[in-house]
């Protein structure tokens, strides 16, 4: 099964400055801009907003 460019793979670094990133895919048809997500960043110990990297 080959992977295609609708569901790119996606970095997403955290906005706490702890240089601490989850990776995820994300569909371009749905979501055509940068991805933001709130989610846990154990180095900050709370849960922080997550933009994706290019």
């Amino acid at each position: 099964m080959a992977r295609n460019e609708t569901r790119p793979i996606v970095k997403l670094k955290s906005t706490a400055g702890t240089g601490f990133t989850y990776v995820t895919r994300k569909n371009r048809r749905n979501d055509p801009d940068r991805l933001v997500l709130r989610k846990y960043d154990p180095a900050a110990r709370k849960h922080v907003d997550f933009r994706e990297e290019r």
